[in-house]
């Protein structure tokens, strides 16, 4: 079952996909790069890698939860105590954010899984145009939750085409508007995950008359 995990993406496929593009027509599938931190004493983390896609109508993000156990030994401790439990932190880089669903199911097995950390950065925003999307509302989810969600950037993009890409030596060479639609995005990100203080600001503008 882990034939992509220690596969690098080929370079067309990693730009292809993660492509921060307006509108990014044709992109059906979504991949997830991943990083693990196993906390292995106070002293030393131990580190892993590698990418997967959606398979089968399973989503990423779930896929990966199937693989969790044998991803992260010692996740779920031994015993009914919760002792011994390791700790791990996880980071993804995300072609897509989350679809709603999906931030449901993280968002439930987070809270149960105090012992694990994640990050997600993202290259694109999943139906999230409509002010009332239930996939807006999935990513507040996992902002309780504890996610710290983030748009990806130059030197996001420049890790990962380090990390998971068989580049051959190549150097990444960012692709025209990569920076503006970075910043764009991060801009609608940041109004997603604030929307009380937003709301909240339109209503003292209603009463001033603005």
């Amino acid at each position: 079952p882990f034939v992509c995990l220690s596969v690098l993406l080929p370079r067309k496929k990693f730009i292809y996909h993660y492509k921060n593009l307006r509108w990014a027509r044709g992109r059906c599938e979504t991949y997830l790069c991943f990083v693990i931190k196993k906390r292995a004493g106070p002293d030393s983390l131990s580190f892993d890698f590698g990418h997967l896609r959606n398979r089968n109508r399973c989503h990423v993000e779930l896929l990966f939860l199937r693989y969790l156990g044998a991803l992260c030994p010692g996740l779920w401790g031994y015993g009914v105590t919760g002792q011994n439990r390791t700790s791990y932190s996880i980071t993804w880089f995300c072609s897509w954010s989350p679809c709603a669903d999906c931030s449901f199911r993280l968002a439930q097995f987070l809270n149960q899984t105090p012992n694990l950390r994640l990050r997600i950065f993202v290259a694109r925003l999943y139906f999230c145009d409509m002010e009332d999307s239930r996939e807006r509302e999935g990513l507040r989810v996992l902002k309780k939750a504890g996610v710290h969600i983030t748009v990806m950037s130059y030197k996001d993009y420049f890790y990962c085409w380090q990390t998971f890409v068989a580049r051959n030596q190549s150097k990444f060479k960012p692709w025209d508007g990569l920076h503006q639609n970075s910043v764009r995005l991060a801009r609608k990100l940041n109004r997603i995950l604030q929307p009380c203080e937003t709301e909240d600001l339109r209503d003292a503008f209603k009463l001033l008359g603005l």
